[in-house]
């Protein structure tokens, strides 16, 4: 109920997140790449979670190194007293290779003209600037394809002083995939035909979540930890123990009966075929959740699941509690986690929305309060910022 949660909470629609949970998952990936280093993904606010809460619990839980998109996350980490390495996974815009080196970021790269800029920006604040190079060998995204490539970039670092590489990495296009490993090992042999061109002594890593735990020989010296620290299996057919982090809860703002053939929401799509008593849910596309759910998806109440009726609005929808006459108005519903027996997962709306449990957990707005499960308590700042 709401007044289990803080007073700040201003909108009924908030996310628990249980931070034991991304611990017990960095845990599950050391005891999978015992001999490696960790890096914890948090792009993407931690895929939703909240990156300064997620960063710390993760690092305090054995990772060595973050992963962010771009140097804008990185700096928000800093601003927060995390002073761990941070990888900028994504390509560097030009005109921000000053606050790469400012930050002490570690910057991926795969162009001369990367080297030059951070030769120059390193050059200009009596810093080192530290890279990792990014390999494409299948993934068809950002990356230095082929031996030529390669050593037209690695002759502009040799006469780059300033720019330390530090490492070099790739990604799997296709780890994921259960029935097929042929395109993956194509891309073991692509990197290890690449690395024989690169520096002994940096940090190599190519395994993301899925290789993580079904490619013991891509674990190189580092993994990267990224869907399955926030509790889910990539490959969708329950080969990885993972916990998910994230529960979505809303409260019920209002209670009404209709009459058969009486219509909810937009476009009329929805007509009650008995009498229905219908409750409003504070929460709606705007606050991330999927309008492709409508007419297929439910939620949880009361430890029973009430079906969505009716299009799917920007700050509410209406679900039928006809059988659930113990719900009242103020109740808090599960759109994603757990309710007594019952469960609704990423993957359940993901495949109600037509899309992937990655884009499920991203998809909560930021007016959508994070509230962190620590120590039995529910609190809003496990993690006071430091800068």
């Amino acid at each position: 109920m709401i007044r289990t949660l803080p007073e700040s909470l201003l909108r009924g629609c908030w996310l628990e997140i249980d931070l034991s949970a991304i611990r017990d998952n960095v845990v599950s990936a050391k005891t999978a790449a015992p001999e490696q280093k960790i890096m914890a993904i948090v792009k993407a606010n931690a895929y939703g979670h909240g990156d300064v809460p997620v960063a710390f619990q993760a690092l305090d839980a054995g990772a060595d190194m973050l992963g962010v998109s771009g140097v804008d996350e990185g700096e928000n980490l800093r601003r927060a007293g995390i002073d761990a390495p941070i990888l900028v996974l994504g390509g560097m815009p030009f005109g921000l290779e000053d606050d790469v080196v400012r930050l002490s970021l570690t910057q991926a790269v795969y162009t001369p003209e990367h080297i030059r800029l951070l030769e120059a920006a390193a050059e200009r604040l009596g810093a080192d600037a530290y890279v990792h190079l990014k390999l494409d060998t299948g993934m068809g995204r950002i990356g230095v394809r082929g031996r030529e490539e390669l050593q037209s970039v690695m002759r502009e670092i040799e006469k780059s002083p300033r720019v330390k590489l530090t490492g070099a990495f790739t990604h799997f296009a296709d780890s994921d995939n259960p029935k097929d490993d042929s395109y993956t090992k194509m891309q073991l042999s692509r990197l290890k035909d690449m690395l024989s061109f690169l520096p002994d002594g940096i940090t190599v890593h190519a395994a993301n979540s899925a290789a993580i735990y079904r490619y013991n020989e891509a674990h190189m010296d580092m993994v990267r930890l990224g869907i399955t620290m926030y509790g889910y299996d990539p490959t969708g057919v329950g080969l990885i123990d993972v916990r998910p982090a994230m529960e979505w809860k809303a409260l019920i703002t209002h209670i009404k009966e209709i009459d058969a053939g009486e219509a909810v929401s937009y476009g009329c799509i929805f007509r009650a075929g008995r009498k229905t008593r219908v409750a409003t849910v504070c929460c709606g596309y705007a606050d991330g959740y999927h309008r492709l759910a409508t007419g297929k998806g439910s939620v949880l109440v009361c430890g029973k699941r009430a079906p969505i009726i009716g299009r799917i609005c920007m700050d509410q929808m209406m679900i039928d509690v006809t059988d659930i006459p113990e719900c009242a108005c103020n109740q808090a519903v599960t759109l994603l986690g757990r309710d007594g027996n019952e469960a609704i997962t990423a993957d359940d709306i993901a495949g109600w929305a037509e899309t992937i449990s990655y884009e499920i957990i991203c998809a909560p707005s930021l007016r959508v309060k994070r509230l962190y499960r620590i120590g039995g308590r529910l609190v809003e700042n496990p993690f006071k910022c430091q800068g």
